[in-house]
């Protein structure tokens, strides 16, 4: 895992602290995600979302993150949730579409306390060695990893080229303008990803 050489968190997010969760292996907060991650999807019920809240409180407070830290990264749900429980509110009835909206709020909690307690490195390296049963039917550890890392490095470049051109549009008064917002992001994220391809294929990680 040498390529992976920053010790910051995933999106940069990490948030340095001496607790039981930050010293938990990686690969058990990955498993243990995954494993809440099934459960959650048998969650009908407010009992069981009241459940969910709680463990969630305690492995925040267990993790010393701070609520700051928590909350900015669940800052991209404030438009995401509104939309989700409009379309399960004309699908179910709002019972069922406050339910799964506050499942899912506590789901993307969940996973942010893994992103805020686990460096980037530790994730890909228990990504790397988890993965490495899969070489028998062909699948290359170290490119899954590569992959991953990839994809983590590019949320936030992405996220900031979106600032960059809503700052843009808003300086030439097309604010509302879904076009002018639009074109601007796709073409940036092409000319990205060229760049980027351009530099894998100089680093011979062409195939």
């Amino acid at each position: 895992m040498g390529r992976f050489r920053s010790g910051a968190g995933l999106l940069g997010a990490y948030v340095p602290r001496d607790s039981v969760v930050h010293r938990a292996p990686a690969g058990l907060k990955l498993a243990a995600l995954a494993v809440v991650s099934v459960a959650v999807l048998l969650v009908r019920s407010w009992s069981g979302v009241g459940a969910l809240a709680v463990l969630v409180l305690a492995v925040a407070v267990a993790s010393r993150v701070g609520p700051r830290a928590l909350l900015v990264q669940l800052r991209p749900l404030v438009w995401l949730v509104p939309a989700v429980l409009a379309l399960q509110w004309w699908a179910h009835g709002p019972a069922r579409a406050a339910v799964l909206s506050a499942r899912l709020v506590l789901l993307v909690a969940l996973a942010a306390l893994v992103v805020l307690t686990t460096r980037t490195t530790e994730v890909l390296t228990a990504i790397e060695h988890g993965a490495r049963p899969l070489r028998v039917v062909g699948v290359r550890p170290e490119r899954v990893a590569l992959v991953l890392a990839l994809a983590i490095r590019s949320v936030p470049v992405l996220a900031a080229l979106a600032d960059d051109v809503h700052d843009a549009q808003r300086a030439r008064g097309h604010e509302r303008d879904l076009r002018a917002f639009a074109v601007p992001l796709v073409v940036g994220t092409l000319r990205r990803a060229d760049a980027l391809g351009d530099a894998l294929r100089a680093r011979g990680v062409d195939d």
